[in-house]
């Protein structure tokens, strides 16, 4: 196939008008931002996903999402999985606002502990709670109650 014959061919995901790009995800993260998001089922813009997209930094996922815009709730739970995502708020068609997520220091009702035996796991009204550390590209999460750590798989976790 000549390179002009590619190029006819190359799927190309269309802008948005209004809406969140989620750009520099992790790498196979995508469907669990997908999953915080409550997509689909809370949306009713068209999602895009693009996955394992070359970056200037390796691989990524990108998702965009027409007709709505994050609260902090659900960017500080991406944090957690992407932690150098960037969140951008389109607006007619141009980027209004472009920011790094922040990984939040604390957080409470996020997160299941992985100790089952664990208070925030019973019937006990009690809700999880963590504190967020980074070590290098890793997000660690201790829990207050129990101090279990979990450092891998973030994601099969989330509340």
């Amino acid at each position: 196939m000549t390179e002009n014959t590619a190029a006819k061919h190359e799927l190309r995901v269309r802008p948005i008008e209004n809406g969140t790009v989620i750009d520099h995800i992790s790498a196979g993260q995508a469907l669990n931002v997908l999953k915080i998001l409550e997509i689909p089922g809370s949306s009713e813009g068209v999602v895009s996903v693009v996955m394992n997209a070359a970056g200037a930094h390796g691989k990524k996922d990108v998702v965009k999402i027409e007709g709505r815009e994050l609260n902090v709730r659900e960017v500080d739970r991406i944090s957690l999985i992407a932690p150098n995502a960037t969140i951008n708020i389109i607006r007619n068609f141009k980027v209004l606002q472009k920011k790094k997520v922040h990984i939040p220091e604390y957080i409470e009702g996020v997160v299941r502990c992985m100790n089952p035996n664990c208070i925030s796991n019973t019937m006990e009204p009690v809700n999880s709670k963590f504190d967020v550390t980074s070590e290098k590209d890793r997000i660690l999460l201790r829990c207050k109650y129990c101090e279990r750590v979990i450092s891998e798989n973030i994601a099969e976790h989330l509340l």
